[in-house]
């Protein structure tokens, strides 16, 4: 797998993400999901957790 990555433009900022990650390696920031990558351990549960689709590995 690889890093998880948001796009910015589909990110709603709705949170759905940030319970999930059990690395706590996402937060908001102005409205959007920022991933850290250094923190991410790939585990997809970001990617199947986005109502939008807006998180892809």
């Amino acid at each position: 797998m690889a890093k998880a990555v948001v796009d910015s433009a589909a990110c709603v900022g709705c949170e759905a993400c940030l319970g999930t990650c059990p690395v706590e390696a996402i937060s908001i920031a102005d409205g959007k999901a920022i991933i850290d990558a250094d923190v991410c351990i790939e585990c997809g549960s970001c990617v199947s957790a986005c109502p939008t689709s807006a998180i892809s590995q």
